[in-house]
């Protein structure tokens, strides 16, 4: 014989179906109210009408990267012989060019060079610069002129960081928080991404420390777990039936929430908003099922160099 929910939810007991109805009625409230990351301003993948949607162009200076963190996409394309080479990717007359999507930015020489270049060439774009922020100093950054700096950080302490990074460098980041919170020439934004099992529990503190720097907004990514890094997320202790659940995902960024405007990837939330509360509190498969794939291309005839 095959039940409704209500009917099994009635078998097992009124409490808990009231329960379970808070909690998802609570989830759609919170999603429903959530902003779009200001990163994800002019993407494409807000657009549900776009069947293939397109990323606002980047500008990639190097894959390298100070940091070799068991989550990063960039390593896996590294690995695969698909990180793209140093240019511009993007078209004509751009809303918004981010330096950059892969490796560390700040590890070039030429990254002051490549800020000034693309601010005279694209003067209405606005420039976002993604760093892992090890690198950024007080000097370094009163030669860049960006409007918006993502600095990721995904622990609250040494130890976690250097269990996440595989470098030494949390209390470098911190300072680079405190550079970019404290200045205000330009939105900061804490990028942290949810690994339930290895970082949840420190998340709220992450948003707490950030917050207390000034920063201006949490971006809470979810995981992509791919076969290059599975074994690393093992060893480290992630919990992988959480990972892909929206529902703790977003009972964490409820949580950061109480110290920081915390948003999640605009891509994905636009498909969340579209959803049920039952829906959304049990659906799984995050990046894979839910959010689209949203590719780059790169335009040759563009030539801004």
């Amino acid at each position: 014989m095959k039940y409704t929910w209500k009917e099994l939810a009635e078998k097992m007991g009124i409490e808990v179906k009231r329960l379970e109805n808070k909690e998802a009625k609570e989830l759609k409230k919170f999603v429903d109210d959530l902003a779009v990351p200001t990163h994800c301003h002019f993407c494409q993948g807000l657009d549900l009408r776009i069947e293939n949607p397109v990323h606002h162009p980047s500008y990639e200076l190097t894959p390298a990267c100070n940091h070799d963190c068991i989550f990063c996409y960039s390593n896996v394309a590294v690995k695969l012989g698909k990180a793209p080479k140093p240019g511009y990717y993007g078209w004509e007359n751009p809303k918004a060019i981010t330096i950059s999507q892969y490796g560390e930015p700040l590890i070039s020489p030429r990254i002051v060079e490549v800020n000034r270049m693309l601010r005279k060439r694209f003067p209405g774009a606005r420039l976002d610069l993604q760093t892992n922020g090890s690198l950024l100093t007080e000097e370094l950054w009163q030669k860049l002129d960006f409007d918006l700096v993502m600095i990721s950080l995904d622990a609250a302490t040494r130890e976690m960081h250097l269990k996440i990074t595989n470098a030494d460098t949390f209390e470098k980041v911190v300072e680079a928080l405190r550079i970019v919170g404290m200045d205000k020439s330009a939105r900061s934004v804490v990028r942290t991404v949810f690994m339930p099992g290895i970082n949840d529990e420190e998340i709220p503190k992450i948003a707490e420390l950030a917050s207390s720097f000034g920063i201006d907004e949490m971006m809470l990514q979810p995981l992509t777990i791919h076969q290059l890094n599975e074994e690393r997320f093992r060893k480290a202790g992630l919990d992988f039936e959480r990972a892909e659940s929206i529902r703790e995902l977003l009972k964490t960024a409820m949580e950061a929430k109480k110290y920081i405007d915390v948003r999640i990837s605009g891509c994905l939330l636009v498909q969340l908003k579209k959803m049920d509360a039952l829906t959304l509190y049990n659906v799984y498969k995050v990046s894979r099922d839910v959010a689209p794939l949203v590719k780059r291309k790169k335009l040759d005839e563009v030539d801004i160099l």
